[in-house]
């Protein structure tokens, strides 16, 4: 089938390069405009632009679909079907029609559990078990859309959100070719969505920031869910500092209170209402990521100092 596919990060790239090596011919890539990142603050394409350009491939980087020219342009490729894999806009009620078989939407959850801009995050976050990957028909409704197929996934307990979604992107990749051939064959069935659902919206920096009056587990799934971004954090004497994954300390541990520091020569632990946390790496605001041990003896962090406490 002629595909118009449309993605931006990473994890799109993926999908896309999958579909580049299928039966299905991709005539057009839709993607955001040029984004400012590193240092430099330079223009960047996106993952998907990049890919899409080195296989000669047309990208169109519209500030809107509603854009009359974006829309004409949409036309104008024919497609048959709109794989759409994290785009990171919406796609309006008049673009929608123009696929002869819709716009084919690869999400990283198992509808209808999580809707939004950041399931995998809030999978983590809430301790759900499992997770995957679905295709649905994208409608004008939030991820409401009838499902094509899915793709299980056990979600470990030290995955991170860029762990799991790096596999989820893998999985779902085959998933979305999948559903294209048997789209292209006619046997594809989509089916409604069942269930409860629940709102996954985008995680913000304050969202990252750690609590440490609460659980320790809750610690473990906020810091994993915000792991690699937003970046989960803290502070030092109103100084930032990112935390990476810490561990639970559930044997024979001291007693802290929450955002209480325990200092040894190769741990540093952090009190919560239940047990302590073990720190893995931290990053000193301006500085690399770094084992907490060797930040600790850096500064001279002492038993009994306190690390910043809930979300404001």
């Amino acid at each position: 089938m002629r595909c118009v596919f449309a993605g931006t990060p990473d994890v799109a790239a993926v999908a896309l390069t999958r579909l580049l090596d299928s039966s299905h011919e991709v005539v057009g890539v839709i993607t955001r405009p040029d984004a400012r990142s590193g240092r430099g603050r330079t223009l960047s394409p996106s993952p998907v632009a990049e890919v899409a350009s080195s296989s000669g491939i047309e990208v169109i980087k519209p500030i809107s679909l509603r854009d009359p020219d974006v829309l004409e342009q949409l036309r104008a490729l024919a497609p048959d079907v709109a794989p759409i894999v994290a785009f990171g806009g919406l796609v309006p009620p008049e673009a929608l029609d123009i696929p002869m078989h819709g716009w084919v939407n690869l999400h990283f959850s198992l509808l209808p559990r999580w809707r939004g801009a950041a399931p995998v995050q809030h999978a983590i976050w809430r301790g759900d078990d499992v997770t995957g990957a679905s295709t649905f028909l994208l409608e004008e409704g939030l991820d409401t859309g009838p499902v094509f197929g899915t793709v299980i996934d056990e979600i470990a307990p030290d995955d991170t959100s860029g762990t799991l979604l790096a596999r989820l992107a893998e999985v779902g990749a085959d998933l979305l070719v999948d559903t294209l051939d048997l789209l292209a064959s006619g046997h594809a069935a989509p089916v409604p969505q069942v269930g409860e659902s629940s709102y996954a919206p985008k995680l913000t920096v304050e969202d990252a920031h750690v609590r440490w009056d609460v659980p320790a587990f809750a610690v473990d799934r906020q810091v994993r869910a915000c792991t690699p971004a937003p970046g989960a954090w803290t502070t030092l004497a109103g100084d930032r500092l990112g935390i990476g994954p810490v561990t639970v300390v559930d044997d024979d541990p001291p007693t802290l209170e929450p955002g209480e520091v325990h200092v040894t020569k190769r741990d540093v632990l952090v009190g919560t209402i239940t047990d302590p946390v073990r720190l893995g790496t931290v990053r000193p605001a301006g500085k690399k990521e770094m084992p907490a041990a060797d930040w600790a003896r850096g500064v001279r962090l002492e038993s009994g100092s306190v690390l910043g406490g809930g979300a404001s």
